[in-house]
């Protein structure tokens, strides 16, 4: 089994991805490491526990990072998750203990004693990694890969009429904490970043037939995927945005479902309407070499990625 660190900030998507890879019978989830994301740390971490204990996973331990981004105030999420972050289906609270080590702290001790075996599947901002990469900058060759759900290509219309940070230009978990991104970015990880381009496709929402499945299914992941669904429409949105975080997962699981391109990418972190965009260099000529060359999913198998997640779940 791959052996993964789930680096989280559920969130409503999170929530499935984390119920993806715990039924997937194929991901040994070491630990689930809380970000200030979708909610701050300290939540985060509440809902990563009621997840694990509504799924019968008590013996993974979480432990929660900052509330705050390395170097700015928490910003204002548009994007609601709901009261409770977790779609307001009313999912108990857990009595499973928090860790009380800083994420940071579990992701260097858990990758020292697994180096070169240990996937970290990013879901939110960047923060926990940074620290960890700030705390061992040889961090990055000691994890066998790094899959992050983060930032937009420009490679499709679509990572800009979904843009998900709070200005016209950025994705959620890039915005949230830019400097991160640009640490983690730069830090030389064997990385794959599945962005908006891929992440918010029409060819993702779950269709009748993934309905239809889900409705005859008496687990309780596919009971939570169903209010989330239910959740996200009723204020307008697709049910893709149930299942972004997922596509971290399914890549871990089967790489096969993306194709992916090498990009020079930057990441931005003073521009008052564009912070947190990913800036792909693509010029012919004076192309700014200095910056990382990022391996970034340009297109996702949706009908197989669908029946994956969809027999999973149910």
């Amino acid at each position: 089994m791959k052996k993964v660190i789930i680096d989280t900030d559920p969130g409503i998507d999170d929530a499935v991805a984390i119920m993806f890879a715990l039924r997937s019978g194929q991901l040994d989830v070491l630990a689930l490491t809380a970000v200030s994301g979708n909610l701050q740390a300290d939540a985060a971490s509440v809902n990563a526990r009621k997840i694990l204990s509504l799924m019968g996973a008590d013996a993974i331990p979480v432990a929660k990072g900052p509330r705050t981004p390395l170097t700015r105030p928490y910003p204002r999420d548009p994007f609601s998750h709901g009261d409770d972050g977790l779609a307001n289906l009313g999912v108990a609270l857990s009595s499973l203990p928090e860790d009380p080590r800083p994420a940071h702290e579990v992701i260097l001790d858990l990758v020292n004693r697994h180096a070169g075996e240990i996937t970290i599947l990013g879901l939110g901002p960047l923060t926990n990694v940074a620290l960890a990469v700030q705390a061992d900058p040889e961090l990055p060759q000691k994890v066998a890969e790094l899959i992050i759900i983060g930032g937009s290509y420009g490679l499709s219309a679509l990572g800009s009429q979904r843009a998900t940070g709070d200005n016209p230009a950025s994705e959620w978990n890039i915005y949230v904490d830019p400097e991160a991104a640009k640490i983690v970015f730069e830090a030389g990880f064997r990385l794959l970043a599945i962005g908006l381009d891929v992440a918010t496709d029409p060819q993702l929402d779950l269709s009748r037939e993934h309905r239809a499945r889900l409705a005859t299914s008496v687990e309780r992941s596919a009971w939570f995927l169903r209010g989330v669904c239910r959740f996200v429409e009723e204020r307008g949105f697709g049910s893709y945005c149930g299942l972004i975080d997922s596509l971290a997962v399914a890549a871990a699981l089967d790489r096969s479902l993306f194709s992916t391109l090498q990009l020079k990418v930057g990441i931005e972190t003073k521009g008052e309407l564009t912070l947190g965009e990913t800036v792909v260099d693509r010029r012919e000529h004076f192309r700014w070499d200095h910056l990382p060359t990022v391996e970034v999913a340009s297109a996702v198998d949706s009908d197989r990625f669908l029946d994956l997640l969809l027999r999973t779940i149910t």
